[in-house]
Order: structure tokens, then sequence, then C-alpha cells
């Protein structure tokens, strides 16, 4: 059984590497003055073994070009056209049944364009450069990047002043979030059983096996940075794989036998931290890293390290795995901030306690109540579970989880971690006690509170603490509440409705507020003609949190539902529907060339990765009825302002 649940461990940790879409290419920009008005533009790119990047010229049929666009404003003067470095003509057949011949690119290339300046105040050029990057077997989405070319830092020629393209702010502050909350996590693994009682143990035998005071600090350090090390090094095979798993668009969030798969997963987790068994890694690990450590000096101190990640892992391996899932599904380096910040905080306390061993003797000693955080982290996994078999459930539709079922699963969960806090029910690790201590009181009635608040969700409460977490209202029994049912005819506005007073063809409402929604894009586009008001493409999914967010904290806002409802023509697309296309639909994926687009969602996966470079969700697009942009697509926005300031301004540009 042991076995079999490390190998589950496993299976997540790897499973955990097919995020988002995974960019192989890398670009930086660097220039050189050639004159006092004159300078070189260039375009570094850093290729990934095994993928290569295609040339400015490509047969007719074949790949999207690499194609570079200088923003002049007038104010420079492109001398001649972009230049390429040599290549490699290599045969392929991926774009036709017959083959042809490409140029492309491997490793390294650098795209060089002369320019001359028209304004001299010119402290900057922008350019974006638009591409598509394959391997011998397949091809990620066409790709547009920004490039910026600083002229104040322009090196003479042969210097090496590069400047990559940074990450943005958003995806420094989502990297900051993944660090907090998984620092958090390391503090709730710190305070487990398998955990806790290492701190005293192992500063005393630092401080007790060492010289000096200054030298049983420094190993302590030492120790600390290389329990950091090691789970640093996981995330960055996390990383790795994620890499290696770019192909499947959004397989992680939206494939139901993987939520399944982690539902399964997750369950055992949390039985293991209720006390029915413990998750070990094999014995003769342990065995083999103690051997190592009592060598001393650095390397015994790292295997020591080793030896506390190994011992401890029934206890922290189902937080590290959760975290590594959750934090691969954001792409990136994400799995590595991930470790970075829980190691972080397992890490702290020895080498502080071993900087003052003084504050030992204010530890709490161990006991029940270490056992006590163990169920507690036991009982929010398996709440988190369901959320997983929820996504499963909305994505094939089988309206098995309803929001009532979810929330009153919800319900009874909290309610026994009530009960059991509260000393109503013992596990089997459990020690006996006669009186129940403030702070467990406490969290009791914390959780105790919350359970209550969920209760009126049963009867259509929005829920709005919670609401990323259960099924969308109207994926409900009763969507608009109990005892309250509303007819297809009602009347949204009247410039919404069909000739007879009902709903269009192919439209719907979208309880509980009414906002009228296409799921055909080109019924909802001929509609919109029809009714002369701009389209709105919500591209979402069914297991899709922040679009669930935004439906139900941002779209519900009175400003933002008037516009939703009387101003546009809203479609929704989702992106991991199952249902099968019509046989007259099913056609060849621009993509993956040689597979079939066979179901909904894959169709409109495609058409808003190819249309607007973009696979994530949500995401939400104003156009004119000639399917022209009338401003600039946007991702989640939770700010509600900035979110109707967005579809202000794309509706004026539509009445002008």
């Amino acid at each position: 059984m042991k076995k079999v649940l490390t190998i589950l461990f496993c299976l997540t940790i790897v499973v955990s590497g097919f995020g988002q879409i995974y960019n192989p290419i890398q670009w930086e920009t660097k220039v050189e003055k050639v004159s006092e008005t004159k300078y070189k533009l260039i375009s570094v790119a850093k290729i990934k073994d095994s993928w290569h990047l295609y040339s400015q010229e490509v047969p007719k049929g074949g790949p999207i070009p690499t194609t570079f666009t200088y923003d002049d404003g007038g104010k420079i003067k492109l001398i001649g056209n972009t230049k390429e470095p040599k290549g490699e003509i290599k045969f392929t057949k991926l774009f036709s049944d017959e083959g042809m011949s490409i140029k492309s690119f491997a490793h390294t290339a650098e795209f060089i364009q002369e320019v001359e300046l028209m304004d001299a105040e010119v402290k900057e050029i922008n350019a974006f450069v638009e591409f598509i990057a394959c391997t011998d077997e397949q091809c990620l989405p066409p790709k547009e990047i920004d490039l910026v070319f600083n002229l104040d830092k322009a090196a003479l020629k042969g210097s090496k002043n590069v400047a990559s393209n940074k990450p943005s702010s958003k995806d420094k502050k989502g990297l900051l979030s993944i660090f907090i909350i998984a620092f958090l996590s390391g503090f709730a693994a710190l305070l487990t059983p398998c955990v806790f009682p290492m701190i005293p143990m192992t500063v005393s035998f630092f401080t007790k096996q060492s010289k000096s005071k200054s030298k049983g600090v420094k190993n302590a350090i030492i120790y600390g940075l290389s329990i950091i090390a090691i789970y640093v090094i996981l995330g960055v095979v996390v990383t790795r794989l994620s890499e290696h798993g770019a192909g499947a668009l959004n397989a992680l969030s939206t494939s139901a036998w993987f939520n399944i798969a982690f539902f399964v997963v997750l369950v055992v987790f949390a039985v293991s931290f209720l006390g029915a068994f413990e998750i070990t890694l094999p014995s003769s690990w342990a065995t083999k890293v103690d051997a190592q450590a009592d060598k001393g000096g650095l390397i015994g101190i790292f295997f020591m390290a080793l030896a506390l990640a190994i011992v401890s892992f029934s206890c922290t391996g189902p937080i590290v795995g959760t975290l590594l899932v959750e934090a691969a599904s954001k792409g990136g380096i994400a799995p590595v901030i991930g470790m970075l910040g829980f190691s972080s905080a397992i890490a702290l306390p020895f080498a502080l306690f071993a900087a003052f061993p003084g504050w030992l003797n204010s530890l709490p000693k161990s006991g029940g109540w270490l056992n006590t955080v163990k169920v507690v982290l036991g009982f929010l996994e398996l709440a988190l579970a369901f959320k997983f078999l929820s996504n499963a459930d909305l994505v094939f539709q089988l309206h098995l989880l309803e929001r009532e079922v979810f929330i009153a699963i919800w319900i009874a969960i909290f309610g026994a971690l009530a009960f059991y806090l509260f000393g109503k029910i013992q596990l089997p690790h459990d020690s006996p006690q006669s009186h129940i201590s403030v702070g467990r009181l406490s969290l009791g009635l914390l959780v105790l509170s919350f359970t209550i608040y969920m209760i009126p969700g049963l009867w259509g409460a929005p829920l709005n603490l919670i609401s990323a977490f259960p099924p969308p209202q109207h994926y409900s029994e009763s969507p608009y509440g109990v005892g309250f049912t509303k007819q297809a005819t009602v009347s949204v506005n009247n410039q919404q409705n069909d000739d007879h007073g009902g709903l269009p063809e192919g439209a719907h409402l979208m309880p509980p507020h009414d906002i009228m929604a296409f799921n055909d894009y080109d019924k909802g586009l001929a509609y919109a003609k029809k009714v002369d008001k701009p389209v709105m493409i919500d591209f979402t999914g069914h297991a899709c949190v922040n679009c669930r967010k935004m439906e139900q904290n941002v779209w519900v806002k009175p400003k933002v539902l008037d516009v939703l409802k009387n101003k546009v023509v809203l479609i929704s697309l989702y992106v991991d529907d199952k249902r099968p296309l019509e046989e007259n639909e099913v056609v060849d994926s621009k993509l993956n060339p040689g597979k079939k687009l066979k179901y909904i969602g894959q169709k409109w996966s495609e058409l808003q990765t190819i249309k607007y470079k973009a696979n994530s969700q949500p995401f939400y697009v104003l156009m004119n009825h000639d399917e022209s942009n009338l401003i600039d697509p946007v991702a989640y926005t939770p700010d509600v302002d900035e979110y109707y300031n967005w579809l202000e301004k794309g509706i004026a540009n539509y009445k002008k």
C-alpha cells in the first residue's frame, strides 16, 4: 500500500507539469550605434533544444513567417529589410502531406534592422515580432512579443548590452502570491507531528557538536539552506517537466480526467492526514541518506537535510504535491517560486533557534496539538478534493455535483471539522483530552461560523466569500433560488427579444441575473448585427475558477450588469466543452497538423489561440461586426472600475 501511495504522489508531480503553453523561444534586444543618426536594432532569439524558429520567408501553405513590425511614427526610417542569419533548410511534413523544405533556426538567431533617426529626440523604438515555434512533431500557437530598443543604452559595435523582455507586473504579482501562499503552507507543515519535534532535536545536535556557538549557528544556517536547496531542486524538476508538456492547451485546468485523478489523490492525502494510514517513502532511502549524513562536513549536513525531507514526507508530501500542481498550472518558474516559499518557512526556525538557543524553552511541548494541526489539514484537503471533482462534472456537464450538492458536502466537511475541534469527534491518533484549549475553541467557533455562513447557499445565496469554489449559480437544481422559477420568455430588454417576444434563436438567460448569452459564435454575431450592438466574446471554461470569480464578483455589479444586459451582445465560448461537433463541422486542426477538431471546446480554443494569440481563460474581446477589435482584449480583471472602464471605452469606439 505504501508503494502504491508513493507512486500516486510521484504521478501527481509528473502530471503537474502539463500546464499552460510553454514559451521555448525567449527574445532579447540590443542596439548598436553606427553614427549619430543611424542605429542597428538587433533582436536575439534564444531557442530551447529540440525547438526551432522559421525564417521571414516561407513557402506558400507553410507556417507563418517570423515577422518584425517597427513602430516608427514617422520618426525613424528603415534602411533595407531585416537581416537574418543563415539558418538551415529542413524538410518537414508538418504543414502538408507532401511535405516542404523550410529555412529555420535553432539555439540562437540574431535579426538585424538598420534604422535612421528622422527626429533626434527619439530615445526608444518599439516593435513587435510575430512567430511560431515548432519541434519536428508539433507546433505551438503563433505568438506575438513586444520588443523595446533603448537608444540611450546603445552600444558600439561588438558590445554586449542586451535588454531582455522582463515579466509584466501582473506576472510578478502572481509569483508573489504563489510565494506567500507557499510560505504559509510551509508554516502549516512545520506545525505537524513529523516536522515540529525535529526543531529542538536538530538545533541541539548542531550546538552540542560544534566547538563554538558561532560554528553551531553556521552549521544550522547551512542546514536550513540545504533544506531550501532540496525543495527548490524539486521545483526545478517540475518546471522542466512543465516545459516538455507544453503541447496540451490548458490541460491542467480543463482536463476532466486529470481533475478526477487529482480528486482521488487528494482524498488519499486527506484520509492519510485523518489517521487511517501514513504515506511514507521507502525506509531504505532514509537508511542510505543517514549513512551519508554520518560523514560530517558540508556533505553530511546536506544529507541530514535530505533525511529530514524523507522522514517528514508523510506530513509534507500532501502539501508539497498540492502546491506543485497549483503552481505548475500557472506555468513558467511558478513551481520553483512555490518550493522556495515552502522550504523557506520550513528552514527559517532551524536557523533562528540555532542563533538563539534560549528560544527553545519557549516552544510548546510536542503533543496532541500537533495531531490536531494534521487533522485540520486533512479536512481542508478533503474539501479541496471536491473542487476538482466538481470541475470534472462541469466539463462533462453530468449535473451530478450541482451547486446545492457541492455546498451540502462542504457544510458536512466543515461541520465535522467544527465538531472535531470541540472534542465531539475522536480520530485514531488523538490524545485523551479533559478540556479544550482557548486556541482550539476559537478555531472551532471560526469554522462553525463559516459552516453556518454556507447554509443559505442551499437556497440560492451567492456566497461571495467562496465564489470561486462551488459550481456557478446557473449550474444548480434551483438557479433562481428554492421556490423561484422563470420562463424562458422573460423580457431582458425590448431590443433583445425576437419578433414574438421570446429569446432569439441560440440565446439563453444566465441565472440569477438574466444576462442573455449565446454559446454559438455565428448566431451571436448575426444577432448583434440585427440589433446594432457591439459583440463581447467571453472565452471561458466550465472548470475555470477565475471565470466564476468574474461572473459572481464583477459581472453582478449594477453598472457592469447594465452594460452586459443592455449595451452588448454576449457570446460565451467554453473552451472545455466536450460535446462533439456535428459531422460537417469536424475540420483539421491548424495548430496540430494531422489532428481533427472533434469537440466544440477544441473549436473555440483554437479560435482564441490563432486569432488572439492567447490561451488562458477568462479572456474578453469587444469587437465590431466586421470582427475587428474595438479595444485591446483583457483577461482576468477583478477590479470592477477597471473592467467597467474597459467596457465603456470599447462601446464608445463602436459608436464613433
